[in-house]
């Protein structure tokens, strides 16, 4: 992957603060810079929470945390943000790529220095009013090709999305000690279930999880659940309509620790979610579960998986609660879903 452009860049900008999802989108665009870049020098700025998957990734040389939080308050912005600008511009960036596409975004690619800069098609807080707009061929298709688009733009030709994630021998290690002690053995085979969503409407019921964990203890797997302190409620609601309680991983795990985990289980069930999409750029076989999101721009990218879509007219209306009350994945039976779970573990 050559590089096409008038002339390479030596240091290079990618915004993409969050949420986990939309970053491991946005990995393959790191990949494609370093190919297409290869003495280029990448800095990604990125939230917290995020954080964790660009550690140790030979296609990023250097992660800023964005601590949007201390912004809240007077004197949180009042010491925060001229030493985040100051730190932006002393790397001297030639290039920033705004895939984030908001104000906030694109007020750090502006503020970073960055002559040339670059914004996903789809803008939103008039972001496109700070970085020359993105609209290449794949802009109705999947997010991941949508960002890779950007690259394109600056003169790359990218044929595939790799995601880079790599993980230590060290986390590896921290990943199964982790998974031991909440009673995983990760040489046997194993189902991820994972219950949380931002969005109310994106979570499949706790019963049908429940009934699902059982039947697929029935089939040799185990289930797992997996998610963050939030989901605690989810879990325990899973755990108590289950016959057999599943193991519970829920909040017990950093995030590179349950990458480690995902990589090594048979399948992972979700909604549309970062778990989800982190599965699917590992190769994990997944079975997604839509709603108000549609398969296209965000079911899981790559092969192997099933996306399984509520039977409602309104699907992928991509608002965040129901204005009709619906409960929008309880229509997806549990029956469809172990039906798609064994056909994607059959095909490993």
């Amino acid at each position: 992957m050559p590089p096409k452009a008038d002339r390479p860049y030596a240091n290079i900008l990618i915004v993409k603060l969050s949420a986990i999802g939309d970053v491991v989108h946005a990995l393959p665009v790191a990949y494609a810079l370093k190919q297409c870049f290869p003495a280029a020098r990448i800095t990604w700025v990125v939230e917290k929470p995020a954080y964790d998957l660009l550690t140790n990734n030979p296609c990023i040389d250097e992660v800023i945390v964005f601590d949007k939080p201390r912004l809240k308050k007077l004197a949180g912005f009042r010491d925060y943000a001229p030493a985040f600008v100051r730190l932006l511009r002393s790397h001297r960036f030639d290039l920033a790529l705004d895939l984030q596409a908001l104000f906030k975004s694109g007020a750090i690619a502006f503020l970073s220095g960055a002559p040339e800069r670059y914004v996903y098609c789809n803008t939103r807080e008039l972001s496109d009013l700070l970085s020359k707009k993105v609209c290449g061929p794949n802009r109705a298709g999947h997010v991941v090709e949508r960002y890779l688009d950007v690259v394109r733009a600056v003169g790359c030709d990218v044929k595939e999305a790799v995601f880079p994630i790599h993980i230590t021998a060290e986390e590896a290690a921290a990943a199964t000690m982790a998974a031991e002690q909440a009673g995983i053995d990760l040489a046997h085979p194993y189902v991820i279930l994972s219950p949380g969503a931002n969005w109310p409407n994106k979570r499949w019921p706790p019963a049908s999880f429940a009934a699902l964990a059982d039947r697929l203890r029935h089939d040799g797997f185990s289930p797992v659940l997996s998610g963050g302190p939030g989901d605690a409620a989810l879990a325990a609601a899973i755990t108590a309509a289950a016959a057999v309680p599943p193991v519970d991983l829920t909040g017990k795990t950093s995030l590179k620790q349950l990458t480690h985990i995902i990589k090594n289980a048979r399948a992972l069930v979700g909604g549309d979610t970062g778990p989800m999409h982190l599965a699917a750029a590992l190769a994990t076989p997944v079975v997604a579960l839509h709603g108000p999101t549609d398969t296209i721009r965000n079911g899981p990218y790559g092969r192997g998986h099933k996306a399984l879509v509520a039977a409602q007219e309104c699907a992928g209306c991509w608002r965040r609660a129901c204005p009709k009350g619906r409960d929008c994945l309880a229509g997806i039976s549990v029956e469809a879903v172990h039906e798609a779970v064994r056909g994607v573990t059959d095909e490993r």
